[in-house]
């Protein structure tokens, strides 16, 4: 099973008389990176909240707001309605005294919203410590149905994920096959033209080459161009690899590495095999590799 590190989940409830609504979204990141927004009310909660995020998230960046609606008459801040006369007080001083002096102002001067966004106009509600603490039932609630939203939302991506990072391992099997079929007429190609070269020397000129040197020549090539090991090597990364994708957990990290050492052989095989048929499957095989990385960026 893979997760993608790119999800949306939503959730609102209702329980006495109080709206909980909570949004988690996120897109991909090497680690996890976590951004809580709550209503002042709530503010305590957050340790907890995060506790419940990292349960179910392991990396990616993650943002999760959580938004309450009280009951009417009810309300998270309040409008402390001594400053605001002390403000109105003042400014209509300030108007009298620039009257006398002569200074020109508006007659509107100050809006509301002006008003309100003064220091200690809007202060915060002081709920009762019994009301804060039955806020926590609701607001856990409503987050975890907001993770079980993201989850799947992650889960349906990872999904598609998989059967992408499928087909490329099959495109890279395919070339694989190829590759180990032509690597044995690689030998016999350099030998027949070792031959050949060797005849033309010995009847321009008057030499004689023994069987043990061109044998000694032709193990010697042999052994530069073996990729067996590396041809190995490669299907027991792709048949971890493949392991990994239909597991029960989703572990991105560690198959960005395999995916690292799948192309250290896909490279080193394309080194070693001097052959046009083997050179074109490892284009291919690279473009594979260069496709599992581009996906592997958005598993968790």
């Amino acid at each position: 099973m893979l997760l993608s590190m790119t999800g949306f989940g939503n959730s609102s409830i209702d329980r006495d008389g109080i709206h909980v609504a909570s949004e988690i979204k996120s897109v991909n990141n090497r680690y996890l990176k976590l951004s809580v927004r709550l209503p002042d009310s709530v503010v305590r909660f957050e340790s907890e909240i995060e506790k419940l995020v990292r349960t179910r998230v392991s990396r990616g960046t993650v943002q999760l707001s959580v938004r309450l609606r009280f009951p009417a008459g009810q309300s998270e801040h309040r409008i402390d309605q001594d400053a605001l006369q002390s403000y109105l007080r003042q400014i209509s001083d300030i108007m009298a005294y620039s009257g006398e002096a002569g200074i020109g102002f508006t007659e509107n001067p100050v809006s509301v919203g002006d008003l309100l966004q003064l220091p200690g106009v809007v202060t915060d509600t002081e709920f009762p410590e019994d009301l804060v603490n039955s806020l926590w039932p609701a607001v856990e609630e409503s987050i975890t149905l907001s993770l079980d939203h993201f989850h799947d939302f992650r889960e349906r991506e990872g999904e598609s994920m998989r059967i992408d990072l499928d087909r490329q391992c099959e495109t890279i099997e395919r070339e694989l096959i190829q590759t180990a079929a032509a690597s044995p007429q690689i030998i016999h190609d350099y030998r027949d033209k070792l031959l050949e070269r060797i005849r033309r020397l010995m009847g321009d000129a008057s030499i004689s080459v023994s069987e043990n040197d061109i044998i000694r020549e032709v193990a010697l090539f042999a052994d530069r161009c073996d990729i067996n090991e590396e041809v190995t090597r490669l299907r027991s990364h792709i048949e971890q690899f493949r392991r990994m994708l239909n597991g029960s957990t989703s572990q991105g990290r560690k198959l960005e590495f395999i995916g690292q050492e799948m192309f250290r052989e896909i490279n080193t095989i394309g080194s070693k095999a001097n052959s046009v048929n083997i050179a074109h499957s490892v284009v291919e095989m690279k473009a594979s590799i260069e496709r599992i990385r581009e996906v592997l960026q958005n598993v968790e």
